[in-house]
């Protein structure tokens, strides 16, 4: 798990710039792609991302503008490679809900992490098919789509419960040459109960499968990992 040291906490008031750099869901996905991944070159991020390496060199710059990614060590002296600064990106959302700029930054940073889910399970999906991925990860993978009825306080104490297991273990797999990157997109969104006659657009009842977990409270938002 990130330390302190590895997070990138954005304050709407104080970051007004940077957030506004980063609303765009290709420097999103860049980002995401370098902690993901490790350093690249524009031209294996266009690549990747089906960009052009103009276009792809360009948000890198606007990115290193506002300290999310740095220049990493060439292998040569043609082509600038770049790394992500930090692991994480982190905010409160309740301070995030304080201009139109960062609210829509969340949302937009939401909406990247949920296309990077079905990247990941395409993913996934082929590793597995192919055998790059042992049959041993078959079982414990997995989405979730519970629906408890929860309180505030109480989607807040999961959250906290979630974070500090998830760092446990983690810590205990640090070690482990069995280890791999695990994408682990969680949510908590509370959904306001529907009017009476809402009709088709009322929400389905849930189905759930049991190995997975879904969570967040004053979120430490992944964006990519996202985005």
């Amino acid at each position: 798990m990130p330390s302190e040291d590895q997070k990138r906490v954005l304050d709407p008031e104080q970051d007004a710039a940077a957030l506004k750099a980063l609303t765009h869901p290709l420097r999103i996905r860049l980002l995401g792609m370098l902690r993901a991944d490790g350093p690249a070159t524009a031209s294996e991020l266009a690549v990747r991302t089906g960009e052009s390496s103009a276009s792809t060199s360009y948000h890198l710059r606007v990115l290193a503008k506002y300290a999310f990614v740095a220049e990493a060590e060439h292998r040569d002296g043609r082509e600038r490679r770049w790394r992500a600064v930090h692991a994480l990106t982190s905010w409160s959302n309740r301070a995030m809900e304080a201009t139109p700029g960062s609210r829509a930054y969340v949302n937009l940073s939401r909406r990247v992490q949920i296309q990077r889910l079905e990247e990941c399970l395409a993913r996934y999906e082929a590793d597995i098919a192919d055998g790059r991925l042992g049959p041993e990860w078959v079982e414990p993978s997995g989405i979730s789509d519970l629906m408890p009825r929860l309180t505030p306080e109480s989607l807040a104490e999961l959250w906290d419960a979630f974070r500090q297991r998830l760092e446990e273990l983690a810590e205990r797999d640090a070690g482990d040459p069995r280890a791999v990157q695990v994408v682990l997109l969680t949510a908590g969104l509370p959904l306001a109960p529907r009017s009476a006659g809402a009709g088709a657009g009322a929400v389905p009842d849930a189905t759930a499968d049991e190995t997975a977990a879904d969570v967040d409270a004053d979120a430490e938002a992944d964006v990519e990992g996202a985005s």
